[in-house]
């Protein structure tokens, strides 16, 4: 009975990270099904050995297996990786089950209340960045950040040349800017603008 909270709490707060707060954000069905698998999959190893003796090395050495399979297969960006931890430290969280029993609790609430705030649309939801490839060579600072505000049609706060070819005329860029408006959908603003987009190729 004293692992019913616990359990609980794991699963109403999975389906809280996975579906409310990521699904209806980024609508990424197959991630949302790795979030509730690696979730439910700690907590059933972790609760598992909690019952029998093994080592700490044993059991981390099982986590860091557990965290690295999924990131190494696909190509996820910083927020999913982001969500993807926080889903593993739910269900680890709940299968230590710490005394007293509000401490699962509590503590789950404070990660998805970070999650939420932190990943709303809200925060930051004018901050852009994409690798842009400019179909110019710009050996001048000051004159390629005009042409990228022109571009972009925002102001450029960072910019980093990745690459600059003089033979066929481009430079390759990483730039972070701040748009003049935050492209949102009246009613929906949660699904039409994510915090922030994946790295993408633009040719100017």
């Amino acid at each position: 009975m004293t692992a019913l909270l616990p359990i609980a709490t794991d699963l109403a707060a999975v389906v809280v990270l996975a579906y409310v707060l990521y699904f209806r954000r980024h609508r990424r069905r197959d991630l949302m099904l790795s979030y509730f698998a690696l979730n439910v999959g700690v907590l059933a190893v972790t609760m598992a050995l909690g019952s029998v003796e093994v080592s700490i090395g044993l059991g981390m050495g099982l986590f860091g297996i557990l965290s690295i399979i999924r990131l190494r297969s696909d190509q996820i960006t910083q927020q999913e990786i982001a969500y993807y931890f926080t889903a593993l430290a739910l269900g680890l969280l709940a299968g230590l089950q710490p005394g007293p029993a509000w401490v699962t609790p509590a503590l789950t609430a404070l990660m998805l209340v970070v999650t939420a705030v932190v990943d709303s649309p809200r925060v930051a939801s004018r901050t852009r960045r994409h690798t842009v490839t400019v179909d110019r060579a710009y050996g001048d600072e000051p004159r390629l950040v005009a042409h990228l505000e022109r571009l972009l049609g925002g102001r450029v706060l960072r910019v980093e040349v990745l690459d600059l070819d003089l033979v066929r005329d481009t430079t390759l860029v990483d730039v972070r800017y701040r748009a003049a408006h935050a492209m949102t959908t009246p009613g929906t603003p949660a699904e039409a603008t994510p915090v922030s987009a994946p790295a993408e190729r633009v040719s100017a």
